[in-house]
């Protein structure tokens, strides 16, 4: 069907953004919609139910077959973790802190090998994700692109094979868009077949491009979104589409339409050096961006009226191979709530709480701006909504300062003192239905309000140490039992007045029986960390309730019994609130013996017990080959391409004269680049200049004849030039006078280029030159004749990201099975100083139990005095680089199957040394990231060798 081409726009916070919205199967969309839904439950979680299903919007929310639905996504990049059965165990985790949607950015680099080859296999299988979240019951943003800036990746996303092609990216230019058209087609393929609207998956969402600005006054740019947003709906995505731009928004005005903010800041990226986090790296970062700070910037945004929430990102992962942006070095933990080792961090707290409140309370769905209240301490700023339905009113605080400010809250309702930790925020609600009976107010934010078989319950949270107070309206007295020692509580005038310290003992319960509603109702009150144990589930039977172990991942109602599936780390107990008829229970397939509480739930006698000690080994048995050959005059460089293109599509000028040395206009697109220049004789050269472009950290060495003339290198970005996607110089060197000999002569270079910039603002950036630039002599001119040799041909699993062009890489020495039995043994901490490349092998067995999701790391140290970088290999896959001089990471995340927990693994370092201090490295280890029993299934990755 035809669908409207009308587009809005959004503004919130960092990321304004245009929502084209459009149903499919008749459905009731935009101004067609309802004219007014009222507030009521949530649609149930989704998945591929093989339904049709109708997606609309107002002004407050969208709506899901006719219900208000609050879209709170975190953003996952399965990309950066390169092991697909890991893909659940990260969903499933998302899904138990509160999200009930995630967002995922398609890469068309890393899909694409060269113009009109398009890989979904493997580590890239898009539709296995897809189904996965579908099976998580997760709604799903789409980001295919074409350009994913936001996400830190090499050229924005963009392929390699991009930069050597004419036209201009992100705009109408005709050869630009055969090739996005190329790109979106391969994608929309596999999409189509999950969109929620047709039940085939739960695709709810579609975002094109990322980060454009478009002026009302810019035609070009306005036929360009309209351009995707065409390719889209010709392809048949019926789901809503949206871009990242705040001012195009004059498609369609007048439109109503729910705030979007597809970016809320879960972290930060960190470049080369720690700039962003003075060089702790990213346990500084989140530090920095820790739970407080996340709920204060999501309930800032819910103030604002956003009901489509997108956190970037709730898990980071791993920038492996070549991979990133120039910016950022190869962790790309973010400082994430889910760290990159996969474990839930208390920053996690945030996102839960708010995400079953959002999802448990539909009052906050519908929200407008009330009267100004102001605290008595003006410390605290007070954002009034209310919803014009119910007549719940919400209350948002902030607190700046950097102490805890008590204060009273005049015209509110909240009779007591409210305390808002320092740099906190805390949502309040008064006149809020809890079950079958109302709230006057709460010093303490609401986390969930549910029914769970034959009682109400409702959890409220705060910071360890502040005093929760939660205040029901009550004509008749309810029998209240204190169920734990710390709550206290009294009745007087139709209200019921409950006071608990959070922190203390754990979870605190309270118990309400009769009053004013036959259905008794459990009150729970939780600090951060205690709520960090608590895991709501929605079953086809109803709700269930977990308190106790550090993860759920999923409960089934089978008959009499709840089978509950998730993670433990330390010894806990269990106790379980769940639907009528349910009377046992079982963890992990094993039966628990349980009794009735007074709470009514099924609570376990005994502990469950934690993680098993898991123990490592230490890496020995090291094998050491010196490489770069193509150091040496008398490399056979016959088969390599000549360096003889009189132009370039490069944005760098090609220098006078030429040749084009530029690594991507000769196909090398990732990882370091050769190059060999024949000349005639050295007499009268006095010295050599090397001018190169490259990201990031770029590095160059040179050889004459074999020999030496020294290395360079751009230096550690400071806070002022962090951002900064393309560095150049000129390399100078002299030449000794015992050199300067007749030739012929070879003069060889090594370049590591880094990655390519980004494409800020349609500019073309980052086709801007890799490698070698230019070549002078001092004291005398010579024509030289240049060969040039990168990455091999990519590899067919690991795909084109993974290898660059080092020798041992073209030959396999970083594959499992290579034979390298007749290579010296080796020990460190190494002392050799030597320019070049240096390799270094060991296998090292795992015997982890099966039972235990083991996050392990490697973790390489040295003096920081020693200039020198790793390239590191596991079983074939390059899993990021170590500049050990530069910082701050020193351990690399090890994703489990491609890490064999049980088998034999290959570990492979390339190590690169300008020659100047030893080339190290001193200590080389494995390093236990956590454990946890539970876990989901791994499956091995494919890691042919040689």
């Amino acid at each position: 069907m035809e669908l409207s081409r009308r587009t809005f726009t959004a503004l919130a916070g960092t990321a304004a953004l245009g929502l084209a919205l459009a149903g499919s199967g008749g459905a009731a969309t935009g101004t067609h919609g309802p004219r007014d839904v009222p507030t009521g439950p949530p649609p149930p979680p989704p998945s591929a139910d093989g339904k049709r299903h109708h997606i609309g919007h107002d002004r407050y929310s969208l709506l899901v077959d006719g219900r208000r639905l609050v879209l709170w996504s975190g953003e996952m990049h399965p990309f950066r973790l390169p092991s697909p059965s890991l893909w659940r165990d990260v969903l499933q985790k998302l899904r138990a802190g509160g999200c009930n949607a995630v967002s995922v950015p398609v890469p068309w680099n890393h899909h694409s090998p060269a113009p009109g080859q398009y890989d979904f296999t493997g580590v890239r299988d898009l539709d296995l994700f897809l189904t996965t979240a579908a099976e998580e019951r997760l709604y799903v943003i789409l980001r295919p692109g074409p350009y994913l800036g936001s996400a830190d990746l090499d050229a924005g996303g963009f392929p390699g094979w991009l930069t050597a092609t004419g036209g201009r990216a992100r705009t109408t230019d005709p050869e630009y868009l055969r090739h996005v058209d190329a790109w979106l087609s391969a994608v929309n393929r596999i999409a189509v077949r999950h969109l929620f609207t047709a039940g085939g998956g739960t695709v709810l969402l579609y975002q094109f491009e990322d980060g454009i600005e478009v002026l009302a006054d810019d035609p070009a740019g306005r036929a360009y979104l309209t351009h995707l947003y065409d390719k889209a709906r010709a392809d048949r995505i019926d789901v809503p589409l949206f871009h990242a731009d705040g001012r195009f928004g004059d498609l369609g005005t007048g439109r109503q339409a729910p705030r979007v903010l597809a970016g809320a800041a879960g972290g930060a990226a960190d470049p080369w050096g720690g700039a962003a986090s003075g060089g702790k790296g990213y346990a500084e970062v989140r530090r920095a961006y820790d739970a407080a700070r996340e709920r204060r910037d999501h309930l800032a945004s819910l103030a604002d009226g956003v009901t489509v929430h997108n956190v970037r990102v709730a898990f980071g992962g791993t920038s492996w191979g070549w991979l990133p942006s120039p910016g950022v070095y190869t962790s790309y933990d973010h400082g994430a709530a889910i760290d990159e080792g996969r474990r839930p961090t208390p920053k996690l707290a945030a996102l839960q709480q708010l995400g079953h409140l959002l999802r448990t309370v539909p009052d906050l769905a519908r929200l407008d701006p009330a009267r100004e209240v102001r605290a008595e301490d003006d410390r605290l700023r007070v954002r009034h909504l209310a919803n014009p339905d119910t007549g719940a009113q919400v209350y948002v605080l902030h607190n700046d300062s950097g102490e805890p400010v008590e204060s009273m809250l005049p015209g509110t309702g909240v009779d007591v003192p409210v305390t808002v930790g320092a740099r906190d925020a805390k949502l309040l609600a008064t006149g809020l239905a809890l079950g079958r009976r109302r709230l006057a107010y709460t010093t303490a934010q609401p986390m969930l309000n549910t029914t769970v078989g034959r009682q109400d319950i409702a959890l409220f949270t705060g910071r360890s140490g502040e005093t929760a107070q939660v205040a029901l309206d009550c004509d008749t007295e309810p029998l209240t039992y204190r169920l734990d020692d710390e709550p206290g509580w009294s009745y007087d005038r139709g209200r019921l007045n409950v006071v608990v310290p959070l922190g203390v003992g754990g979870l605190s319960r309270v118990l309400l029986v009769g009053g004013d509603s036959e259905t008794p109702m459990v009150l729970l009150f939780a600090d951060d960390a205690t709520a960090l144990r608590l895991w709501p589930y929605e079953t086809p039977s109803g709700p269930v309730l977990v308190y106790g172990p550090a993860l759920l991942r999923s409960v089934t109602l089978r008959g009499s019994t709840a089978h509950l599936v998730g993670d433990l780390v330390g010894e806990t107990g269990l106790e379980v609130w769940a639907p009528r008829g349910i009377t046992a229970v079982t963890w992990n397939g094993r039966p628990v013996r349980t009794h009735v509480s007074r709470a009514g739930s099924l609570l376990m006698e005994g502990l469950l017990p934690g993680a098993p000690e898991v123990r490592l080994p230490a890496l020995e048995g090291w094998r050491r080959r010196a490489e770069n050959p193509e150091s040496e005059a008398g490399f056979d460089d016959s088969a390599w391409p000549a360096a003889g293109l009189a132009s370039s599509h490069s944005t760098t000028p090609v220098p006078g004269g030429g040749p084009v040395l530029f690594a991507d206009d000769h196909g090398f697109h990732y990882g370091d680049v050769w190059y060999r220049g024949r000349f005639a004789d050295t007499r009268g050269v006095t010295s050599v200049s090397l001018s190169y472009s490259t990201g990031t950290q770029g590095l160059l060495m040179a050889w004459l004849d074999g020999r030496p003339l020294g290395a360079h290198r751009m230096p550690a970005p400071d806070e002022d030039t962090a951002r900064r996607g393309t560095w150049t110089a000129t390399a100078s060197f002299d030449v000794p006078e015992e050199w300067r000999e007749r030739g012929p002569h070879v003069l060889s270079v090594l370049v590591r280029p880094m990655q390519h910039d980004g494409d800020e603002r349609a500019k073309d950036t980052h086709k801007a030159a890799r490698g070698l630039v230019s070549a002078r002599f001092g004291g005398a001119s010579r024509d030289v004749e240049w060969r040039i040799r990168g990455a091999a041909a990519p590899d067919r699993v690991r795909g084109p990201l993974n290898n660059g062009g080092l020798y041992g890489e073209r030959e396999g020495w970083h594959l499992p099975g290579f034979d390298d039995r007749e290579w010296p043994g080796a020990e460190f901490p190494r002392e050799e100083r030597r320019q070049g490349v240096t390799w270094y092998r060991t296998d090292f067995r795992l015997d982890v139990d099966a039972d235990v999701d083991a996050s392990i790391g490697l973790t390489i140290d040295d003096d920081p005095e020693r200039a020198y970088r790793v390239q590191i290999f596991l079983n074939g896959w390059n899993m990021g680089q170590y500049i050990n001089d530069v910082g701050p990471q020193h351990t690399f995340v090890l994703p489990n199957g491609i890490l064999r927990t049980q088998g034999t693994n290959t570990l492979a370092l390339a190590v690169l040394s300008d020659g100047t201090t030893p080339s190290g490295p001193r200590d080389v280890r494995l390093t236990l990231l956590g454990a946890a029993l539970g876990g989901v299934p791994v499956e091995a990755v494919d890691s042919p060798g040689r």
